[in-house]
């Protein structure tokens, strides 16, 4: 009859494979059958049960049948070892099974590697058995884990006790790690009492477990981030906004002047970092076109020889045939420029800088590796230094907000928390690989296009301040940004009619008689948001233009940060001048209703 190796799946292999290179002596699992040979003698024939899993478990399989092809479940947590030592048996088709097995497996005694099967020697990184063989045991744990494994060991020995699932970090002979789980009982092999372990490299598992971890902390820390952003821009409105007003009403030589310019620039510093701070969180507007990165890096290359000084090498390469990108060229220019400062700031000594782009795809098996990775094709963005690299406590804090390992002010410790945000608005992905004293390579994939690259846009020139005589009708919750509004325009000429919310506009527009020229509204607003006043305003009144302001951008007014066709943005902070030149763009616009997207204002 023939060995049933086809009866057998994978998921039973390392079952069956330790069943198999051994005989249960004095088993349940063993079938005896007398035989008389030619001296009248009778000897024992012990087989195998094949219902029974002596290595694991006297009691039959819980499920499944083998010679139907039927799972018998996970072979390292659904069976309890038995406590029966066992040895070998001397038959090539357990051997076979072992080999076969997906599972890592070994036998140790006296601390000392037994026997290992194929699968073993290639986790632990080895090119022959012999390699392993005789090598203690715990050579090839991790520090970390030696303990555990001993105390583990030590009841196998004494206590002939089978250890329950644990999982271990071991050291391969290469002198990488690997996360492992692994169980293990009491086994004779050879006449030598030992024990005998099943293996699983979990180092995949672990890998996704940790980015799992690192994506829920960054998504948690980018709200709270939002959130600060948000109200501390309408505090910075007011600041930045009333000192504009005042200095407008100081002559040059007012005494006051110099402090009031300090205030306005203090304000302005502050909402760069806010800025920032919604670049991490991902609640920015992007101003999105379609790019040649070849193109960017070659008009930064420049400027970035002058930041990095001339003790460090800057090598650029632009593989051919490199795809185009839909980003925001400012943001993208941003992120470059602070990996740069960063690659910089870890080479104080001089050093090496590469900056590299090419097309990569991305397939399934990689994006089952990379938790937020999708499959298809990408632009690779690599940025090399031969600094001193990070361990990996500080790679794991690396993207946090403030998080910082430079001198005092040195830096902000937002540099890599933008980069982060940016990327991951822009649809893309970014990974760190650093050791200490070996340099850092950051790598950025961003979604690769088959459009055409954008014409060049023309910078508007800044208009002048115009009066007006339009009705506005002004929605805004804060009560220092909605009196600042309402000084600047009607300071300017303008009617304003207010509300703090969206229930009161429509009141107030029900209630009056006379023509509403442009709602200006908040975005993020208690109850209904600005998005849903400015639908049921439309359909009242189709004519009335409509713009938006906010600290903070969501998803009614923009999808994945990119403003939605024919809407008007200002961003927070902002200062009188801006808001009256934005006010006079969309009025004069020839959009009725709604407005066509225009450039971002700034301050």
């Amino acid at each position: 009859m023939r060995p049933p190796v086809r009866w057998i799946r994978r998921a039973d292999t390392s079952i069956w494979a330790t069943a198999m290179v051994c005989r249960v002596e004095g088993a349940p699992g063993e079938r005896e059958k007398d035989r008389e040979g030619g001296d009248g003698a009778t000897e024992k024939d012990c087989r195998p049960d094949m219902n029974m899993n002596p290595a694991f478990s006297a009691r039959p399989r819980p499920r499944g049948d083998p010679q139907r092809g039927e799972d018998s479940g996970d072979p390292l947590r659904g069976h309890e070892p038995c406590e029966q030592p066992v040895s070998p048996l001397q038959d090539p088709f357990p051997v076979l099974l072992v080999e076969l097995s997906p599972e890592a497996i070994f036998i140790q005694t006296d601390g000392r590697f037994a026997f290992v099967n194929s699968a073993m020697v290639k986790l632990m990184g080895a090119s022959r058995p012999a390699d392993l063989l005789g090598m203690p045991v715990l050579d090839r744990v991790h520090a970390d884990f030696r303990p555990i494994v001993q105390e583990r060991m030590r009841r196998i020995h004494e206590n002939k006790e089978t250890v329950p699932l644990i999982e271990e970090r071991w050291v391969r002979l290469d002198g990488g790690c690997v996360d492992v789980e692994k169980t293990a009982s009491p086994f004779i092999y050879m006449g030598r009492e030992g024990g005998q372990a099943v293996v699983r490299d979990i180092s995949a598992r672990k890998s996704l477990e940790d980015q799992l971890r690192q994506s829920q902390k960054m998504e948690a820390v980018g709200r709270l981030a939002g959130g600060v952003a948000h109200d501390f821009n309408n505090l910075l409105t007011g600041i930045m906004g009333y000192s504009d007003l005042l200095l407008q009403r100081a002559g040059a030589d007012d005494p006051t002047r110099g402090d009031l310019e300090e205030i306005y620039r203090a304000a302005e510093r502050a909402g760069a970092l806010t800025r920032q701070l919604l670049a991490f969180s991902r609640k920015q507007v992007l101003v999105a076109e379609v790019l040649d990165l070849g193109v960017v890096i070659t008009d930064l290359s420049r400027m970035l020889r002058r930041i990095i000084g001339e003790d460090i090498a800057l090598m650029t390469v632009i593989n051919p045939g490199t795809g185009k990108v839909r980003a925001d060229r400012g943001q993208i220019e941003q992120v470059i420029l602070n990996l740069t400062v960063n690659a910089r700031d870890a080479m104080p000594s001089g050093g090496k800088l590469a900056l590299e782009i090419g097309n990569v795809d991305f397939d399934s098996s990689y994006a089952q590796e990379h938790l937020r990775a999708a499959p298809g094709p990408y632009v690779l963005i690599a940025v090399t230094d031969t600094g001193i690299g990070m361990d990996p406590e500080t790679r794991s804090h690396i993207f946090e907000p403030f998080f910082t390992t430079k001198e005092k002010d040195r830096g902000t410790g937002l540099g890599l928390s933008t980069v982060y945000g940016i990327v991951e608005q822009s649809e893309g992905h970014i990974w760190v690989y650093s050791e200490p004293g070996h340099g850092t390579t950051f790598k950025i994939y961003l979604p690769r296009v088959a459009e055409p690259v954008d014409a060049a846009v023309a910078v508007p020139q800044v208009a002048p301040l115009q009066q007006g005589c339009e009705t506005i009708l002004l929605v805004e919750d804060e009560d220092m940004v909605r009196k600042l509004a309402r000084v600047a325009l009607e300071t300017n000429g303008y009617h304003v009619l207010e509300a703090t919310r969206g229930e009161e506009a429509l009141a107030v527009l029900r209630a009056l008689s006379g023509t509403i020229h442009l709602l200006l509204t908040d975005v993020v607003m208690p109850g209904m948001n600005g998005r849903e006043l400015a639908e049921k305003i439309s359909a009242m009144n189709p004519k009335m233009k409509i713009l938006f302001m906010s600290g903070y951008t969501d998803d009614a007014v923009v999808r994945r940060g990119v403003l939605i066709e024919g809407t008007a943005f200002l961003q927070k902070p902002f200062t009188a001048g801006s808001l009256l030149r934005k006010i006079r763009e969309v009025l004069d616009s020839a959009a009725a209703g709604s407005v066509r997207p225009a450039a971002a204002v700034s301050p």
